[in-house]
């Protein structure tokens, strides 16, 4: 029987990816008493990178956002794997989004957004978070953004 969550998640008809191994010597995430930490997720589908580039230098804030929703994306499948059950996530407590971005481009958080509004409208109003979106000189493998969260869990 799926969860609350599961059924939201069908509703936006989103299903939600096999949780990717790590890249590097860490893991995916860390359980600590009531919280989930969750290492920074890229923008990656079947295995692959899907935006790279910066922005303000060829990528277009949309499509930052879009990167930026799938980065949520695997951070709920990451949340999945370590949880079972996304019901148990209480809250978001904090997303931290980095942008691949030139030295002039300002609107990292136009861009963060992408993942904000993905984390509202999955778990509502305990989707509601502090943040921070900062820019960033590279990513691994190119990618145009990454974001990384910290959730309650019960």
């Amino acid at each position: 029987m799926s969860g609350q969550i599961d059924a939201r998640l069908a509703d936006l008809g989103i299903t939600v990816p096999v949780a990717a191994a790590p890249a590097a010597n860490y893991v995916p995430y860390v359980r600590s008493g009531a919280m989930l930490y969750i290492s920074g997720q890229l923008p990656m589908a079947d295995g692959k990178v899907t935006s790279t580039g910066k922005l303000g230098d060829g990528v277009a804030v949309e499509a930052g956002q879009d990167a930026a929703k799938l980065c949520a994306l695997n951070i709920v499948a990451q949340a999945k794997a370590a949880l079972g059950d996304l019901d148990r996530v209480v809250r978001v407590v904090k997303l931290v989004g980095f942008v691949n971005s030139t030295p002039d481009f300002t609107e990292q958080p136009k861009v963060i957004n992408g993942a904000s509004d993905f984390m509202v409208a999955v778990f509502g109003d305990a989707g509601r978070h502090a943040r921070s979106a900062v820019s960033a000189a590279s990513l691994p493998f190119g990618a145009s953004v990454e974001v990384e969260a910290i959730l309650e869990i019960a």
